[in-house]
């Protein structure tokens, strides 16, 4: 539809398509991505479009791809565009990691990246475990179904006549084709993800997180039991990566590597991750690997690495010259390309016309611009600052675009015990010198000692001249040896200078949990404890201005962002902020998740797993 210029002008002046969108978040890598312009650094997502194929032929086994760029030049709109074609092409597993919360751990956490990006979507509108459960079954028994046939129809009758016993059948004859694999139990957890009921705990056990005893019997699977979650995550993930390279490459890519933070033993986020891409490189049967960082980072912090030349080898094994992938600023084509994209977009989801693509810019200026060769960030900002006669507080922006990427990912977020503790913690930093609930909020401080707490205790509210010291933990995981630890802590009012232990969490403690219940009442009825419920309306706002917080990119001072929490009444309004400072009830929070329930499985008519005929259950009802 054509609209006259004082429409389109209305409408300029009440939406920004260009308003808090300088930043590519993980939600737009897996979900919805930006406008893009395929030919602007084409010639980085090509290389590893390049050396997928390359893999796929069977002409390489492995490669490795660095890419680097300064601030703002689209190194995360790049990752974007290659997830989204290679979802298309229907040939490459796509895994992303782009948060690293515990550089001590960082092979267990890639783990728990693997697990993720697994259960995101592929090209087949499934989970990708899903895809990779439906091509073992298919590969061992040399059958062609399609993964929403097992799910839907096949899995439903194997489970009403067999119960689980068909799945230790399953996982008997794809352990006989592939005697390479050695963990049993990473099969089994696979082919339980087509399973409606079990898909969700399938995933939490592939994440190397604890099943409660009732789920773990149910489904086969172990919990484990070993101390060394390091050198346990990087053997399950090599396992992993194996299992699935027989049916796509995977595209491993790690983002955000500039963190100047360091592990114990001296080394950043960016060495670490080398050393793990070394690791995998060397022991994986194929796959790509993408790193993207600040060109500093790659000169002072992976070029200082020992044995560097063997690391670079390997982070740049398609380049002779031994130079990463360089993404280039823009010119003045680009800036006009870039806008016109966006502003096309935005017109068509408006059903409106403009005058021109550029419109209410104008091109001259737009190239002009071009000429100082700027960031795509820049221009983005630029046209946001420009778009629009209304004056808008930066904070907003931002803060409103974080609230619609959250809930595209708030199921998962739920479940982040350590993204939510710092969104706590950073809001509840705001509120120093503030009195709310008959608390005036002193400090905020971590939890003394360190050993004792084993990071358990997420940090410690001080109040009322040191009167009142709130010790709170945010645990959603299931099982009962972790709840456990924490709520023993939580008692230990002594041992960390506590007034009060609040627990924050959204689920149901499994009653079989004997010991952690016993804490439980312990905390609420004779420590007077709190149990303050999670729920996804109060802490979304809190998360997303986290998250505004947490981007450099957005250059805003931590002023700027306390004075917009107190401006909006963030904070002080929030109910789960409220809950974590009033009086303790002592009482259970009403209406929580039955996540940690067991199973509710039909009980088979043929009990033993020898007497499972398969072929015959598919021949004769599918």
């Amino acid at each position: 539809m054509i609209a006259n210029i004082s429409e389109i002008d209305e409408l300029i002046k009440n939406k920004n398509p260009f308003a808090g969108h300088i930043v590519v978040r993980s939600s737009q890598v897996w979900g919805k991505s930006f406008p893009d312009v395929a030919s602007i650094n084409a010639h980085a997502s090509n290389a590893v479009f390049d050396a997928v194929e390359k893999v796929s032929k069977g002409e390489r086994e492995t490669v490795g791809i660095t890419i680097t760029a300064e601030k703002g030049l689209g190194k995360s709109h790049i990752i974007s565009r290659i997830r989204h074609r290679l979802q298309t092409e229907d040939n490459a597993f796509f895994i992303y990691m782009g948060k690293y919360d515990n550089l001590n751990q960082i092979k267990y956490e890639f783990l728990q990246t693997v697990a993720s990006s697994l259960r995101a979507h592929g090209s087949k509108n499934v989970m990708q475990w899903q895809e990779i459960a439906a091509a073992l079954i298919n590969e061992v028994k040399e059958w062609s179904y399609t993964p929403q046939q097992y799910i839907q129809g096949i899995y439903p009758k194997w489970l009403k006549k067999y119960s689980t016993n068909f799945i230790d059948k399953l996982t008997e004859f794809v352990l006989q084709k592939k005697p390479g694999i050695t963990n049993p139990y990473l099969v089994k957890a696979i082919l339980w993800t087509l399973s409606s009921v079990h898909s969700n705990y399938a995933n939490y056990w592939l994440s190397g997180l604890e099943l409660t005893q009732q789920q773990a019997e149910v489904m086969g699977l172990p919990n484990s039991e070993k101390d060394d979650k390091e050198a346990e995550g990087l053997k399950t993930v090599r396992q992993i990566l194996d299992i699935i390279s027989d049916y796509k490459v995977p595209v491993i890519c790690f983002d955000e590597l500039d963190n100047a933070e360091f592990n114990e033993y001296g080394f950043v986020l960016a060495q670490l991750v080398a050393g793990l891409v070394k690791d995998l490189y060397n022991s994986l049967k194929r796959g790509v690997f993408l790193l993207t960082m600040y060109p500093a980072t790659w000169r002072e912090q992976i070029r200082a690495l020992p044995q560097a030349e063997a690391i670079m080898d390997r982070l740049l094994s398609e380049k002779l010259d031994k130079q990463p992938v360089k993404l280039n600023n823009l010119n003045s084509d680009d800036v006009v390309a870039v806008v016109s994209q966006w502003l096309k977009i935005f017109y068509q989801e408006n059903q409106v016309t403009p005058p021109h693509s550029v419109y209410p810019f104008d091109e001259n200026k737009l190239r002009e611009l071009g000429k100082s060769k700027p960031t795509t960030r820049a221009i983005l900002k630029w046209c946001a600052e420009k778009f629009s006669p209304n004056i808008i507080n930066p904070v907003e922006e931002y803060y409103q675009n974080e609230l619609i990427n959250i809930e595209t990912s708030i199921d998962e977020l739920m479940e982040d015990e350590d993204v939510i503790s710092k969104a706590l913690r950073f809001v509840f930093s705001s509120l120093v010198g503030e009195k709310l609930e008959e608390v005036k909020i002193e400090a905020i401080q971590d939890i003394q000692p360190k050993s004792e707490n084993n990071g358990f205790i997420d940090f410690k509210i001080i109040g009322n001249d040191s009167t009142v010291k709130i010790g709170v933990d945010v645990i959603q995981i299931s099982g009962g040896h972790a709840i456990q630890a924490a709520l023993k802590r939580l008692n230990n009012y002594k041992e960390f200078d506590i007034t009060r232990g609040c627990l924050v969490r959204s689920k149901t403690i499994n009653p079989g949990a004997v010991k952690a219940n016993k804490y439980l009442k312990q905390l609420l009825h004779e420590q007077g404890g709190e149990w303050v419920k999670l729920q996804t309306q109060d802490i979304k706002p809190l998360l997303a201005i986290w998250f505004v917080y947490r981007c450099e990119s957005y250059e805003l001072t931590k002023e700027q962002i306390f004075d917009f929490i107190k401006q909006e009444q963030i904070a002080i309004n929030n109910p789960l902020v409220r809950e974590i400072l009033s009086e303790p009830s002592g009482e259970l929070p009403s209406n929580l998740t039955d996540d940690d329930l067991p199973i509710s499985i039909p009980q088979s008519v043929d009990s033993s797993a020898d007497d499972i005929d398969l072929n015959l259950s598919l021949a004769n009802k599918i």
